[in-house]
């Protein structure tokens, strides 16, 4: 079961048009549920992950393909955060 929209907004703070604006562009694919005659949007713990690391580039001032870019890169490559510090023996 994944997040729902207000749920997401809070645990992110991204603004919602923005949010909207990644599933327009297809960066990320929410599923939509009807309850009732409303629809309502479930993002999976994938479409979170995205949303963070997006979220987190566009905040730095890049654009949109550019962050989707980014993220993208960083979570199939995690590795690429951890900077060794230490020099080989």
């Amino acid at each position: 079961m994944g997040i729902r929209t207000p749920d997401l907004l809070s645990k992110i703070d991204i603004p919602r048009q923005k949010l909207y604006y990644l599933e327009q562009k297809g960066f990320i694919k929410p599923r939509k549920i009807l309850i009732g005659d409303k629809e309502f949007r479930e993002y999976s713990d994938e479409d979170v992950k995205k949303v963070e690391f997006i979220w987190k580039y566009l905040k730095k001032g890049f654009k949109y393909k550019i962050a989707y870019e980014k993220a993208m890169e960083e979570l199939q490559n995690p590795q690429l955060n951890l900077v060794k510090t230490e020099k080989p023996a």
